[in-house]
C-alpha cells in the first residue's frame, strides 16, 4: 500500500520547531554525519565522487580530506532519500525529501548530474524559529519586527519572496509561530519544511509517484484538499507551478491570513516570475494581475550579504499596470 500523504506522526523535535541535534542524525549520513553535527553547517553538498563541501555561514568551503567512489556515493543517496521515505532510482533520477529530523536531502544521480551522484543537504539551525531570535540575528530590527507582528495580528496575506538560502522557510516558521492559539494552520509544501511554534498545525506533503507510476499528489491537488480542512491560515511554502491558481482563489475568497514563499532575485523580478507561474497554470497576464494584487497584502524580499546574514531588503505592493501585474517599494516600518 502507498504511504498516506496528509499526516505522519512528529517528533518533538518537529513539533516545536528546534533544529537536528547529535542524538538525531540518522546513521544513513555515515561519513557525512560529523557535518550534519557541527552547528556551524547549515548546507552540504556533494559532487559526485571528488568533492564536498560545506556551508558554516560564509559561504561553500570544500573539504580536501573527502574521499569516496561513485559507488559508495550514490549508495549514501539511495540510503538518504530511504531514510526520508522516498525512492531513488533510475526511474526516479531526481528527489527531494524530509528526514524526521527536518534534515532536508535532495539527491540528483548520475548521468543526469554529469560530474556524479549529487547530494544538496539543508540543515535547519535556527532554534526556535521565531521573531525574537531573527531580531537577534539582525534579520530586522525592532521596528520591523513590530509591524511583522501588526501583520500577523490584522491577518495580512504575505508573499515572501528572495533567492536560495535567503531564509525564506525560517521567516515564514516564525510568523506563523505567532499566530493565536485559537487558529488552525494547514501548510502545503512538496517536502515539509515548516515547523511553527504552534499547537494546531496540520503540514501536507505532496508525493512522488510509485514505481508503477500511480498515486502522485501534487501542490495543487493539496491546496484544494486543504479548503474542505477549514484552515484559519492557508500556507503553501513554495509557489512554483498551477498550485499559485488555487492559492490565489483561496485568498480571493475569505482565507485571510494566508502565506507563501516564491523564489526570485529581487524584488522588481516578482510580477515576471508571477506571471510566468500563472502561465503554467493557464492564466492569462490580465486575469492573473488583477488576482495577485486583490490576493497579497505586501511582499517581503529577503537577501543573504556577503557576510552571510540573512535580512529583510525591502518590501513591496503588488500593483496593477495598465492590466499588467506591477510592483511598488514602500516602507511600511
Amino acid at each position: 500500500m502507498p504511504e498516506p500523504f496528509v499526516l505522519r506522526p512528529r517528533h518533538r523535535a518537529e513539533r516545536v520547531g528546534e533544529s537536528a541535534t547529535v542524538a538525531e542524525v540518522d546513521p544513513a549520513f555515515g561519513s557525512l554525519a560529523e557535518h550534519v553535527r557541527d552547528e556551524r553547517v547549515t548546507d552540504i553538498f556533494v559532487n559526485g565522487a571528488d568533492e564536498l563541501y560545506v556551508d558554516r555561514g560564509e559561504g561553500a568551503e570544500r573539504i580536501a580530506a573527502w574521499r569516496a567512489s561513485e559507488r559508495e556515493v550514490r549508495d549514501l543517496a539511495v540510503a538518504l532519500v530511504a531514510a526520508g521515505g522516498r525512492h531513488l532510482d533510475d526511474q526516479s533520477p531526481c528527489v527531494d525529501v524530509r528526514l524526521d529530523s527536518g534534515i532536508r536531502v535532495h539527491a540528483v544521480l548520475a548521468p543526469v548530474s554529469v560530474s556524479g551522484t549529487a547530494l544538496s543537504v539543508r540543515v535547519p539551525r535556527v532554534l526556535g524559529a521565531d521573531l525574537a531570535v531573527l531580531e537577534g540575528t539582525g534579520t530586522f530590527d525592532r521596528a520591523q519586527r513590530a509591524w511583522l507582528e501588526r501583520l500577523v495580528r490584522e491577518r495580512a496575506n504575505v508573499l515572501i519572496t528572495g533567492g536560495t538560502g535567503t531564509g525564506k522557510t525560517t521567516l515564514l516558521t516564525a510568523l506563523l509561530s505567532q499566530v493565536g492559539a485559537a487558529e488552525r494552520i494547514v501548510t502545503i509544501e512538496d517536502v515539509a519544511e515548516l515547523r511553527p511554534r504552534h499547537a494546531h498545525h496540520v503540514s501536507l506533503e505532496a508525493r512522488q509517484a510509485n514505481l508503477e507510476g500511480a498515486g502522485r499528489i501534487t501542490l495543487a491537488m493539496l491546496v484544494r484538499e486543504s479548503l474542505r480542512m477549514r484552515p484559519d491560515r492557508l500556507v503553501v511554502g513554495e509557489c512554483r507551478g498551477e498550485e499559485v491558481r488555487e492559492l490565489l482563489t483561496a485568498l480571493n475568497t475569505g482565507h485571510d491570513g494566508g502565506a507563501g514563499t516564491l523564489h526570485a532575485s529581487g524584488l522588481a523580478d516578482v510580477p515576471a516570475r508571477m506571471e510566468a507561474l500563472g502561465a503554467l497554470a493557464g492564466m492569462d497576464a490580465t486575469a492573473l494581475a488583477r488576482q495577485v494584487v486583490s490576493a497579497f497584502t505586501i511582499v517581503l524580499h529577503l537577501e543573504r550579504g556577503s557576510d552571510g546574514r540573512r535580512r529583510i531588503a525591502c518590501a513591496g505592493r503588488f500593483v496593477l499596470e495598465s492590466d499588467r501585474l506591477g510592483m511598488e517599494e514602500v516602507q511600511p516600518w
